[in-house]
């Protein structure tokens, strides 16, 4: 079992070292590093080249938000999660809108610090729903966020409600009968057409649209 490579940024020394700990406890998890800032964060990213990378927002030096665009730069492949104290929409829409894939507010449970690990290294979006109707709330100007010139064919408007159900490629192969392939190819249309960065973005997208009914 290919065990998920993560590194915790985290300025708050009690707080970085309790996720390291409890991270560590799962078989297969290994926390490849550890930074107190933005700055050491892309650093040690770009050496250790993390899949997962969890990511307080408020740090000194370097926030999250400056870092976030840097990491990806470097490595757009990784999956970050943001873990933060704040859950006030403009900070969530940043977030997500700079690239993050998953946001966890630090009050959640061990479980579900685990399974957003685990959906993030996966490519899958893990935000909480009463969070994404925060970020929902903030997106005004439709038009300017997200516009399409060119609509979704019938089979990526119907990957998109997947997505925003919080299904994986290979669950929406299963349900429309498809190869894997096929679904990542929906999805990479639908994220031009919308000009969005991640799957998290087209969920949310999704469920501002009334497509997860």
């Amino acid at each position: 079992m290919d065990r998920i490579r993560i590194l915790v940024v985290e300025d708050q020394t009690v707080v970085r070292e309790g996720l390291v700990a409890l991270l560590e406890t799962q078989p297969d998890f290994e926390v490849v590093g550890q930074a107190e800032d933005g700055i050491r964060g892309v650093e040690l990213a770009k050496k250790e080249k993390p899949d997962v990378i969890l990511l307080d927002l408020v740090m000194p030096r370097q926030d999250g938000l400056q870092t976030i665009p840097k990491i990806l730069e470097l490595l757009p492949n990784t999956s970050i999660l943001v873990v933060t104290s704040f859950d006030d929409r403009e900070n969530v829409f940043q977030a997500i809108k700079a690239g993050a894939l998953g946001y966890l507010l630090k009050d959640a449970t061990r479980d579900q610090l685990i399974q957003a690990v685990h959906d993030v290294a996966r490519g899958e979006p893990s935000i909480n729903p009463s969070i994404a109707l925060k970020v929902i709330h903030e997106i005004d100007n439709p038009s300017q966020v997200m516009y399409t010139a060119e609509p979704l064919t019938p089979r990526e408007l119907e990957t998109l409600k997947l997505i925003a159900r919080g299904l994986s490629n290979q669950e929406i192969a299963n349900e429309l009968v498809v190869h894997e392939r096929t679904v990542a190819k929906y999805v990479s249309n639908i994220l031009d057409k919308l000009h969005l960065a991640n799957r998290t973005q087209a969920a949310l997208y999704a469920l501002k649209e009334g497509l997860t009914k």
